[in-house]
């Protein structure tokens, strides 16, 4: 299950306000670890959000948070869940599996980071992309939401991410929203 939130005319520092009163402590504190209001907005929205999630699954209390080595949060007795935002989104996922998403704004990748990111094939495929800004982002936006599922983020080899196939992967292109956002679920 999956919650999106692009409606971003809600970061306010009103709405802030709002979600502190009723977001529970140790969330207030990371929010308030933010500089400016966006940050501190994602923080408490995306809270508010998994909220949602755990009560459509018949959680009613939000479980205690723990943290792998990695710094993947994750809840002690489940279910699994990740949490992803970008200027245009904040996106929430929630599943009996490991799940990772990434939800990422259309931009300008430089060259140095598509070297960088992408081995030659997809560099390649980037290349020859009718949009390559759009290539590079549903490439990006996939081995980010894998290496979250695997919950060891961006120390693995970003050139070979996508290779080993332990993972179900869906890309969404909202081409209106000017986002992407990619979920990637373990294989049973």
């Amino acid at each position: 299950m999956l919650l999106i939130h692009d409606d971003m005319s809600q970061c306010t520092e009103q709405e802030v306000t709002r979600l502190l009163q009723i977001v529970p402590a140790s969330r207030c504190d990371e929010a308030l670890r933010y500089k400016h209001t966006f940050g501190r907005y994602c923080c408490l929205r995306s809270w508010e959000m998994l909220s949602e999630l755990l009560r459509r699954e018949g959680i009613t209390t939000m479980p205690r948070w723990h943290y792998n080595e990695y710094g993947k949060p994750y809840l002690e007795q489940g279910p699994y869940f990740s949490i992803s935002h970008c200027k245009q989104a904040i996106l929430v996922a929630v599943s009996d599996r490991e799940i990772g998403v990434d939800v990422e704004t259309i931009r300008r990748a430089d060259d140095s980071l598509v070297r960088r990111t992408m081995n030659e094939a997809e560099q390649a495929q980037i290349a020859a992309a009718p949009d390559p800004q759009r290539a590079f982002i549903a490439l990006w936006t996939r081995k980010e939401a894998v290496v979250k599922m695997r919950g060891t983020g961006i120390l693995d080899d970003l050139h070979r991410v996508l290779d080993q196939q332990d993972y179900q992967l869906q890309t969404i292109d909202h081409s209106k929203m000017s986002y992407i956002y990619s979920v990637a679920e373990r294989c049973l």
